[in-house]
């Protein structure tokens, strides 16, 4: 992560989880990030449908776009022009389907077809208990052109993309210290959400 913002907000998003892969949505205290609220997102993912809608975001990340950008959907950011970022990119699914965190590069163009490079970073969140549901995140510029606020960005491409590495699950042991495996092979041991059953030679 380039931009402090994305390094703040990660850090935030770290402490809420302690041991979880997510945080739940309703422990994210706004007063605790106010200095980040101006280029932060929250988005409502939308599994069956493979889409995402931007339920927040914050009054520098419209500023970008010259509008609100509540309730459009997460691919507006790309532009009406481009491919279906959920399946190019792969962002949002990897947010939702890994529970990981991502890093990407951005190149905003405006109408004036002037450039500017910025980074979004998506963590996945809880709602409810559920997961796959919402994502948080912050859209954030590496420097600030003099034209920004006057001319707004119309498209998008992504330049890098980067996975953050998740929560390491520790190997637990087995449910029960009776279970053995066939021909006096140890049972099976739990890795993380697997079981793992010792073999021989064939």
């Amino acid at each position: 992560m380039k931009h402090p913002t994305s390094r703040m907000l990660h850090a935030y998003w770290e402490r809420l989880r302690g041991e979880r892969a997510a945080p739940e949505r309703s422990e994210i205290e706004p007063g605790e990030i106010r200095h980040l609220l101006a280029d932060s997102l929250i988005l409502e993912l939308d599994m069956a449908t493979r889409s995402a809608t931007v339920r927040l975001a914050g009054t520098r990340v419209c500023a970008l776009y010259g509008r609100e950008l509540k309730g459009e959907t997460f691919a507006s950011l790309w532009g009406s022009e481009a491919p279906d970022p959920w399946r190019i990119v792969d962002i949002v699914d990897i947010v939702a389907s890994d529970t990981l965190g991502v890093v990407a590069g951005l190149r905003g163009l405006n109408t004036a077809g002037e450039a500017v490079d910025l980074e979004l970073l998506l963590l996945p969140l809880r709602h409810r208990g559920r997961m796959q549901v919402r994502a948080l995140g912050t859209l954030s510029l590496d420097s600030t052109p003099h034209w920004i606020g006057l001319r707004p960005l119309v498209e998008a491409e992504t330049t890098s993309l980067r996975i953050l590495p998740g929560r390491r699950m520790e190997a637990a042991p087995p449910a029960r210290s009776a279970l053995r495996g066939p021909a006096g092979f140890p049972g099976p041991v739990r890795r993380g959400h697997l079981l793992v059953h010792a073999g021989g030679r064939a």
